[in-house]
């Protein structure tokens, strides 16, 4: 027969206090994994309503790029735009920097010094973000 345990009425909210490094590397890369997915299929979304038909018609394809640059231009004009696509760049530093040390954690080499590796891979994403945030910008009036 088991016994019952009383876990307290927020137990499950306050739990994040207790995460190591380790888990919160899983939640981010989880995380990362998830609005990459995300991102990609919206790509698919907003390109393929820029393409209204694919037809052989010659002055059809010359609208349609037509009005896929427009398109591209509208969006890159945005600021709000901008700025989620440095939340991408963000979103896709990190999980390529974590996979890596995920890969190489694999492999047995870095086993030690795990905790390190993923603040690390947190500071140098945080340093290329910033780095690159004058060159997204670039361009956008306010």
């Amino acid at each position: 027969m088991s016994q019952s345990y009383d876990r307290g009425l927020i137990e499950d909210f306050g739990r994040w206090r207790e995460f190591s490094a380790g888990m919160w590397a899983w939640i981010f890369h989880k995380f990362t994994g998830w609005v990459l997915i995300g991102y990609l299929f919206t790509h698919i979304a907003v390109l393929s309503t820029a393409l209204t038909s694919a037809s052989a018609d010659p002055a059809t394809v010359a609208a349609n790029q037509d009005l896929y640059t427009q398109t591209i231009q509208a969006l890159e004009s945005l600021l709000v735009v901008r700025l989620l696509e440095v939340g991408l760049l963000a979103v896709a530093v990190f999980h390529i920097l974590n996979g890596t040390r995920l890969l190489l954690v694999d492999l047995g080499i870095g086993l030690g010094t795990q905790d390190r590796s993923f603040y690390a891979s947190l500071i140098l994403t945080g340093a290329i973000v910033v780095a690159s945030i004058p060159t997204f910008l670039a361009g956008v009036s306010l």
